[in-house]
């Protein structure tokens, strides 16, 4: 065997490396797998909840004090509470409701491949997939019965 042969063969080609990435031209032609965008969605979804932790205290302490608080509860959702209109309240309902589901559906997830090492690139491909779907759909039931849908 040659020199040069044998030279080709015990170095692998090597792979483009990316050093100092400037957001504004280099992330327009990185595309992220989509488990890439369910783990930073469940990243996402985990501070929404941190951060509207008080919201849902709150949405807590006035359902159960006494059914004059609760009627108060009520009317948050109809006619808003002070200068927070009612739509407003129910958005952000809406969103504590996805990121609830999208961060309970991706932590099954990743509870599952731990659990089973299903760690192939189909798998987490179509299981980010899948996490999308789910929450999503699941998101868009209860905000249709959160704005009166049904």
């Amino acid at each position: 065997m040659s020199e040069t042969a044998s030279a080709s063969k015990a170095t692998p080609t090597r792979r483009p490396e990316f050093r100092n990435l400037n957001l504004l031209s280099d992330i327009r032609g990185y595309r992220l797998p989509p488990a890439g965008y369910i783990s930073i969605l469940h990243r996402v979804a985990g501070l929404l909840i941190f951060i509207l932790l008080p919201f849902v205290i709150w949405l807590l302490d006035v359902s159960t004090s006494s059914e004059i608080s609760f009627e108060r509860f009520a009317a948050a959702y109809t006619v808003g509470v002070g200068f927070i209109p009612a739509w407003f309240i129910k958005l952000v309902t809406l969103a504590l409701i996805w990121a609830y589901l999208h961060h309970f559906c991706a932590g099954v997830r990743h509870l599952w491949m731990d659990a089973t090492h299903s760690v192939t690139k189909s798998f987490g491909k179509s299981s980010a997939i899948a996490v999308l779907v789910i929450s999503l759909l699941l998101t868009v039931i209860l905000g249709a019965k959160l704005f009166g849908a049904y």
